[in-house]
């Protein structure tokens, strides 16, 4: 047995775990269990600093979690978009693919926690169904690996995985969606680069959320990934108490950066029973998304999105830079608030053929009038004799 899957077993997650850890009442544990239960690795759990710190809201059960009844479980509408088990297709040439219920941690604010944890909800015996359906949808070119993490998976059963699907002539690219390295980044293996360098291209997205999650350990595992010609981004969740604020966030980016990780979204916290209260202001999202750009690097900068509930897909916000607009100029401001002028340039792509016609006749008689006035300033000459030439 490894040292990741030692790890895990030895995780919190009993509800006698609960109260003797966390001082939870008993009948608040047990009920909190019921909901969804925890998971917390011995390095995650390492990261507390103290009781209420940006880790401990991420992965500590709250009561708070029992008094969210009213949003919905799938907010995103992923079962809706199912059209086999295993897979979720929301985009034209992309699918998600879920190949494990398991996960290093069970993070509170967790948007698909009506599967994660369950063997029944996402099952290794329905993944023929999902490789079938790729293989019959050639449109799809780009799969990402998830659940659950998918590398919880050994190395052998992921390989076999990516196997399959390197089978697929029209799939180009393979993307991991995994947390292991920030939650749990002794999974990053040699064993595990080497295996994964034969089925390029692949991509990694992780998730980093507070600057407390890059460690020594974590820097280790992404440098490993990325030493492998495997880059990895970064997806996080804006939630309230964790990251709502720039510093924070500028920190992080600039973390993030620092360790070739790139950051790739924010997201907007879904609307997730269990999870409202790590929601934030939309206005939040944007004056952090205003401080970020221009005063960071460019490269630290990520896309600002809410993931469209009922499954509208991921739509990107950003701050107002554009201060009017005619055809002639727009007006803008920086991230300074000066402002400057950028002169357009005409679209005559746009010109309607009413409008083709009016300029058109407007020319014909200046033209005519044109030839006029110069028809007017013309002398004719007269010879001597009075006649015309």
């Amino acid at each position: 047995m490894e040292l990741w899957q030692k790890m895990i077993r030895n995780s919190v997650s009993t509800v006698d775990h609960l109260v003797e850890r966390f001082n939870i009442q008993r009948e608040t544990a047990e009920k909190l269990d019921e909901f969804f239960q925890a998971r917390i690795n011995p390095y995650y759990l390492s990261l507390i600093r103290f009781e209420g710190d940006p880790i401990w809201l991420q992965c500590v059960p709250d009561v708070k979690e029992l008094e969210d009844i009213d949003a919905p479980e799938d907010p995103l509408k992923e079962d809706d978009m199912s059209p086999v088990p295993n897979i979720t297709h929301r985009y034209p040439d992309r699918a998600l693919f879920l190949v494990t219920s398991q996960c290093g941690l069970f993070c509170r604010f967790c948007t698909r926690k009506r599967k994660v944890g369950d063997q029944s909800k996402i099952s290794m015996r329905t993944l023929e169904s999902a490789f079938q359906y790729l293989e019959q949808h050639t449109e799809i070119s780009d799969v990402i690996l998830s659940g659950g993490d998918p590398l919880m998976l050994t190395d052998t059963m992921l390989e076999k995985i990516l196997i399959r699907l390197r089978e697929i002539k029209h799939i180009q690219i393979i993307r991991l969606g995994t947390k292991m390295p920030c939650v749990l980044p002794h999974r990053i293996t040699p064993q595990l680069c080497d295996m994964l360098k034969k089925y390029h291209p692949i991509y990694c997205n992780t998730h980093f959320n507070h600057p407390w999650e890059i460690t020594e350990e974590s820097k280790k595992a992404c440098a490993m990934l990325v030493d492998s010609g495997i880059p990895v981004g970064n997806q996080c969740v804006l939630m309230k108490g964790v990251n709502d604020n720039a510093d924070t966030m500028k920190e992080l980016m600039k973390g993030l950066l620092a360790m070739r990780v790139r950051p790739y979204y924010i997201y907007q916290a879904d609307l997730t029973k269990g999870a409202n209260h790590f929601r934030t202001p939309l206005k939040v999202g944007m004056e952090i998304m205003d401080k970020l750009r221009g005063h960071i690097s460019g490269l630290a900068v990520p896309h600002f999105v809410i993931d469209a509930p009922g499954g509208g897909g991921k739509i990107p916000m950003l701050p107002e830079y554009v201060i009017s607009q005619d055809e002639n100029k727009v007006v803008l401001r920086n991230f300074k608030y000066n402002i400057y002028e950028y002169p357009d340039v005409r679209d005559d792509s746009q010109i309607t053929d009413e409008s083709l016609f009016m300029r058109k006749n407007v020319r014909r008689k200046t033209t005519l009038r044109s030839k006029k006035d110069r028809v007017k300033k013309i002398k004719i000459p007269v010879l001597q004799n009075g006649n015309n030439c």
